[in-house]
């Protein structure tokens, strides 16, 4: 049964992600925790572990690719309330800022302790990303080769 509210819990906090709304991914951060993007360097990578600076990378990510849109193809849920790891596979869509329709597959990998979120790393094909991102510059989006939002 916990693992079931686990799972709908994750599929609410996606769904507000595809409206453009990172307040209840915010709301639901421990009050010590880790938001790690994989890559290095680029304008999504690094690790917060502050809510002000994950909120200006959630900000980023929508001024990026501001019709973001995850499709989830799976969620496994293992361990007890005090020590809870979700495996989130999906697909993501999304235009960037110069209208190019692209996607990426990836993970994230969720801690949760007691129903708070401890940890989330964003596992995509980063190659994919980097694209995505290289692309957006050239179009002039100087955001898209900005330093990564770390702290």
């Amino acid at each position: 049964m916990y693992h079931a509210i686990v799972r709908a819990r994750i599929r609410s906090l996606f769904e507000s992600v595809n409206k453009g709304d990172a307040g209840p991914v915010l709301a639901a951060f421990a009050p010590r925790f880790e938001h790690r993007f994989l890559g290095e360097g680029h304008a999504l990578s690094g690790v917060r572990t502050s809510l002000s600076a994950t909120r200006l990378w959630y900000e980023r990510l929508y001024r990026l690719l501001p019709d973001l849109h995850f499709d989830l193809d799976g969620i496994a849920v293992s361990g007890p309330p005090w020590n809870t790891l979700a495996i989130v596979d999906w697909l993501e869509t999304n235009s960037g800022t110069d209208g190019v329709r692209t996607h990426n597959r990836g993970i994230h990998a969720v801690r949760l302790a007691w129903g708070r979120m401890t940890s989330l790393h964003i596992c995509p094909d980063t190659a994919g990303l980097v694209a995505t991102l290289d692309r957006l510059a050239a179009a002039g989006n100087s955001e898209a080769h900005a330093p990564p939002i770390t702290g």
